[in-house]
C-alpha cells in the first residue's frame, strides 16, 4: 500500500494513492484518524488492505505521510563513501541525532532558508517509520515494528551544524525535512537494502547510491536505538545519506532561493522540493 495525505496545509485527509489515483479513506471510513500514533495503535493498517476502491484523479497537494512524528531519529556517516569525502572515521557504532517536528514538510512543499544559517545543503535519505511501540527490539523482530518507509531529505544548515559543534539547530529549521511522497509497506518496497536512491538540484545529479551501502542496516539501527529509548508508533528513523553532498564538494555547493531539489529512491517514488527565502 502506498498511504498518503492530501489536501491544504492544516486540513489534510488520509488516503491510498493507486496507480496514480487516490482513494478518499474519510469516504469509506469515517472514523478513521490521521496518520499517526491512533491510526497504528488501532490496526489501521490491516484494516486498509480490505480497501479494493480504485480511487479518483486529482489535482490536490500531498502533505507528509506522518504530520507529527514524536521523534525523528537521523543517522550521521551511515555510509562508507559519505563519511570518506568528509575526511571522517567510519563510525564504530550508530552515530544518531534528531530533527524535531517543526521540520516536518510535505514532499512538495518549499524549503524555507533560515535567517540564522549559510550553507544548506541536501540529504537524499530512506526514513523507516515505526508502527510499533517497542524497547530493547531484537534485530530478529525490528521487521515487525516497521510500517513502511519514506524518501526523506534531510536538509542541513552547515554554517550553524558545524559552528555549534553539535547538529541540532542546523538540522531543525522550519520545513527541513520534506518526506513522502506515500508511506510506502514493507511488502511494496521488498529488500529495503537493495535500493538505489539519488538527489538532484535543478536536474543534476548531486548523489547517486543504494542502501547496500549502509554500515549500519535497519534491523541493527532499530535495535541499536531502542535500546534505552521507547519508540512509539509513527516514529521516523531516518537512515544516512550516500555520497554527495554539496558541502564536502570542491568547491562547496550550497543551495539558493530558485533551487529545485528533487529526491528519489526505487520503489518508493520521488519528492521536489523549490528552495525560497524564509
Amino acid at each position: 500500500m502506498q498511504i498518503i495525505r492530501f489536501g491544504p496545509i492544516g486540513q489534510e485527509r488520509p488516503g491510498l494513492l493507486k496507480d496514480g489515483r487516490i482513494v478518499d479513506l474519510r469516504v469509506i471510513f469515517s472514523d478513521i484518524p490521521d496518520i499517526g500514533r491512533k491510526f497504528f495503535e488501532h490496526g489501521w493498517l490491516d484494516k486498509l488492505k480490505t480497501v479494493a476502491a480504485e480511487g479518483k484523479q486529482m489535482d490536490v497537494r500531498l502533505g507528509p505521510p506522518v504530520p507529527v512524528p514524536s521523534k525523528i531519529i537521523c543517522l550521521g556517516k551511515n555510509y562508507a563513501e559519505h563519511a570518506k569525502e568528509g575526511g571522517f572515521d567510519t563510525p564504530q557504532s550508530p552515530l544518531i541525532f534528531n530533527k524535531t517536528p517543526n521540520t516536518v514538510n510535505g514532499p512538495f512543499d518549499p524549503i524555507m532558508m533560515p535567517h540564522s544559517s549559510g550553507q544548506v545543503d541536501w540529504e537524499v535519505e530512506l526514513a523507516v517509520v515505526l508502527g510499533k511501540k517497542g524497547k530493547r527490539i531484537t534485530k530478529a523482530d525490528a521487521q515487525a515494528h516497521i510500517a513502511g518507509y519514506m524518501v526523506m531529505n534531510d536538509v542541513s544548515g552547515r554554517e550553524a551544524q558545524f559552528a555549534d559543534s553539535q547538529w541540532f539547530r542546523g538540522k531543525s529549521f522550519d520545513t527541513f525535512a520534506p518526506m513522502g511522497p506515500a508511506l510506502v509497506t514493507p511488502d511494496e518496497v521488498g529488500d529495503a537494502h537493495q535500493l538505489r536512491l539519488t538527489a538532484s538540484v535543478d536536474g543534476q545529479v548531486m548523489q547517486d547510491g543504494t542502501t547496500a551501502d549502509l554500515i549500519f542496516d535497519i534491523p541493527t539501527l532499530i535495535e541499536n536505538i531502542s535500546a534505552d529509548m521507547t519508540l512509539l508508533p509513527g516514529d521516523i528513523i531516518s537512515t544516512g545519506t550516500p555520497s554527495g553532498v554539496g558541502f564536502f564538494r570542491d568547491p562547496p555547493v550550497v543551495l539558493k532561493p530558485g533551487n529545485v531539489v528533487k529526491c528519489w529512491i526505487e520503489k518508493i517514488g520521488a519528492i521536489e522540493n523549490t528552495v525560497v527565502e524564509g
